[in-house]
């Protein structure tokens, strides 16, 4: 029975992919309106749909909570699409002169669908595949296969109204892995956006096929002892026990500074968290993981009251969420695991540099490459803490569940979250619409390209081409300045800049430095060569006009960009040819008449 599901399963998968591919190639001529209007529709029907389909999910899979459903699948089709609803996925997307980008969808979408979150998943990915021009099969988790298909049939009948082949959205019926690796590795498919555990993603990285893989979140969260404790612990317990902790950016780990660890544990029992003692702790450790010390999928989804009962232990009416002290991280550490359940582990340390530290590991541990989250009050410590970290999202001050998808922070809305090369993935991005297009660039000459053969020197024809200002035209060969008249120019200024220094060492306008030669060899006395450097003057703070200088060097750029300074010109300042190209691009020159 078991081989002949796995052969209609496979079989499914490849009618839905020829089928879906056929219906790609009408969906790939749509103009922008109508791809538009017809996601506009989805996104509608998703959003009147999203209360009904939230309690479905919640019935089929017995994860999270019924409510904190439909919001996920509102914010799939509501936020997600409002973020995106005006980007060009059509024609030509950029011009800027000399370079135009046009827009190319990829085709079929093969789309696996995890059971945690099942029905917004299918939402977000259903949305951003059509948006991009491209048709999609879902491969649906078994035990959320029921809702995934529901959630697919509606929005496909609201697209169809629009004029949406009806092929452009297909969901695969047989659940088993062989149709889905089936999927993953056809012809047909052109890209995989894969959601699931880390050895679905692995198989999708594994079929030949570009994919978009997101892995597993093991998220700590540090309160700094400059925090504001009350809100910390209110962020914390909202993250984690949204929807159980299905959400794999939500808190796993709370690691606190020592100085305010008595006042977060009494926030904590304030706001509905309970702190077990060593042996409770040691009874849901045991429920926490299988035999095989890996997560145990029974505790995945459910609340505190249910763990509880399930390790046999007693907790307060009204318990939120459950922590325990941790004594360290790894394998002999059941607490420190990603545990997708309003479940925390707790450790205490000294200091902001040992909070790092302490994160970093959970991270390592089992989390590399998605979430960290911060509570501070110090903008340079979380930016410090944010390098530190192997995390493609370092959220502060806010619930690191609703940080991470773009709920409360400005990231780019997404059911699907990149892990970066620390994670194995192929981007560290929120993914989107922009990560299902190919853009293709026209690039016009801008630089003419002498021919060494016929001495024939090609002009280049961009002039004939409609640049959108004046000075956007590059210059031909012959007027730029030859090299023998740059050095000239630069040897003449220099030499006047020297014969002014002992006049501005006095006055404090140079600075000046000794070092002594590199390349000297150790049995000679090596030269000293003195480089002075011309202090650079700043803006006026009373509103007077800045000082422009007469030379700028490629240093000098460089200089700018990292104190995020201007660099005051005029008609007459001479700027080397590598200045000029970074300060153009970089955008340093301010012009002062």
């Amino acid at each position: 029975m078991s081989e002949h599901k796995d052969l209609v399963s496979q079989q499914e998968a490849r009618e839905a992919v020829e089928a879906a591919h056929l219906a790609w190639k009408i969906v790939a001529k749509f103009d922008q309106v109508k791809i538009d209007r017809i996601c506009e529709a989805m996104a509608n029907v998703a959003l009147a749909e999203a209360a009904r389909l939230g309690a479905m999910a919640h019935e089929e899979t017995g994860f999270g909570k019924a409510e904190d459903k439909r919001e996920k699948n509102r914010f799939a089709a509501e936020d997600v699409w409002n973020y995106f609803k005006n980007l060009k996925t059509v024609g030509v997307v950029s011009d800027n002169g000399s370079v135009v980008e046009i827009a190319s969808p990829r085709g079929v979408v093969a789309a696996i669908i995890p059971s945690t979150n099942p029905t917004s998943t299918a939402i977000f990915k259903i949305i951003i595949a059509i948006k991009s021009r491209n048709t999609i099969v879902l491969s649906p988790h078994p035990s959320a296969a029921r809702c995934i298909a529901e959630t697919a049939r509606v929005m496909k009948e609201a697209g169809v109204r629009e004029g949406l082949p009806p092929d452009a959205i297909n969901c695969l019926t047989t659940s088993a892995l062989e149709g889905t690796e089936t999927l993953m590795k056809h012809k047909r498919t052109a890209v995989i956006l894969a959601t699931g555990g880390i050895g679905l993603v692995r198989a999708a990285y594994s079929s030949g096929k570009p994919a978009f893989g997101v892995g597993p979140g093991n998220v700590p969260c540090f309160i700094e002892k400059t925090a504001n404790v009350e809100k910390a612990v209110s962020d914390i317990l909202t993250g984690t026990c949204f929807d159980n902790g299905t959400i794999c950016a939500s808190e796993q780990s709370v690691v606190c500074d020592a100085p305010v660890a008595n006042q977060v544990r009494e926030q904590f029992k304030l706001q509905g968290g309970h702190f077990l003692n060593q042996d409770e702790a040691e009874k849901v450790a045991k429920v926490l993981l299988t035999d095989q010390r890996t997560l145990n999928a029974k505790i995945v989804g459910k609340s505190a009251e249910f763990i509880a009962n399930l390790a046999g232990i007693s907790i307060p009416s009204g318990t939120r969420c459950l922590l325990a002290d941790c004594g360290g991280v790894g394998r002999d550490f059941p607490w420190s695991i990603e545990k997708l359940s309003p479940t925390l582990a707790f450790f205490v340390v000294d200091g902001i540099e040992a909070g790092a530290n302490r994160c970093e590991e959970i991270l390592q541990f089992g989390g590399m490459g998605h979430t960290a989250g911060m509570h501070t009050q110090s903008r340079e410590a979380a930016i410090r803490y944010g390098e530190q970290m192997p995390a493609s999202r370092v959220i502060i001050n806010s619930p690191t569940t609703h940080g991470a998808i773009g709920f409360s922070t400005d990231l780019s809305p997404s059911m699907t979250l990149g892990c970066g090369s620390w994670g194995g993935n192929v981007t560290s991005d929120n993914v989107s619409p922009i990560h299902l297009m190919d853009i293709k660039r026209v690039a016009f000459e801008t630089k003419a390209v002498k021919s060494r053969g016929s001495g024939v020197e090609s002009k280049s024809q961009i002039s004939n081409f409609k640049f959108q200002s004046e000075s956007q035209k590059p210059k031909t060969e012959s007027q730029r300045p030859k090299r023998a008249e740059i050095a000239a120019i630069v040897d003449k200024f220099l030499s006047q800049k020297l014969s002014e220094t002992p006049k501005k060492v006095e006055s404090g306008e140079l600075r000046v430095e000794s070092q002594k030669s590199e390349d000297q060899s150790p049995k000679t006395e090596s030269p000293v060569k003195t480089i002075i450097h011309e202090l650079k003057p700043q803006s006026a703070a009373n509103g007077a006009k800045p000082a422009a200088v007469d030379f700028v060097s490629e240093t000098d750029v460089r200089t700018a960009v990292e104190k995020g300074e201007k660099i005051y010109v005029t008609a007459k300042t001479i700027i080397t040819p590598a200045a000029r190209d970074l300060g153009d691009e970089k955008e340093i020159f301010a012009v002062v008449k």
